[in-house]
C-alpha cells in the first residue's frame, strides 16, 4: 500500500545534509531520509513503551517464580508431558 506523500520543510545541519547530497542521488534522498526516520520513530517507540512499562512485573504477583524461571518451566514442561500435552509439537 503506498500512502499519500506531503512535504515536509524542516531543518538539518549543515554538515548532516552535505553529506546526503554527496552521497545519495538527488532522485533518493527523500527516500533515504524516510527509511532513516522510520526507524528512529521505531525505537522511539519501543523506547517509550520500556519506559512506560518498567516496573508493572511485580514479584508478588508472581510466587510461581520465586525460585527462578528455570525451575518453574521445567516444571510445567513436566506437567504437559504427563497430561499428554505437545505444547504445539
Amino acid at each position: 500500500m503506498i500512502s499519500a506523500v506531503k512535504q515536509a520543510n524542516f531543518l538539518l545541519p549543515a554538515d548532516v545534509l552535505e553529506e546526503l547530497r554527496k552521497m545519495i542521488p538527488k532522485r533518493e534522498q527523500s527516500k533515504v531520509v524516510t527509511e532513516a526516520l522510520r526507524k528512529e520513530l521505531k525505537h522511539i517507540k519501543i523506547q517509550q513503551a520500556l519506559e512506560k512499562s518498567f516496573g508493572a512485573w511485580k514479584k508478588e504477583d508472581h510466587p510461581e517464580l520465586a525460585e527462578g524461571t528455570e525451575k518453574y518451566v521445567r516444571s510445567m514442561r513436566r506437567s504437559g508431558r504427563e497430561k499428554g500435552d505437545r505444547g504445539g509439537f
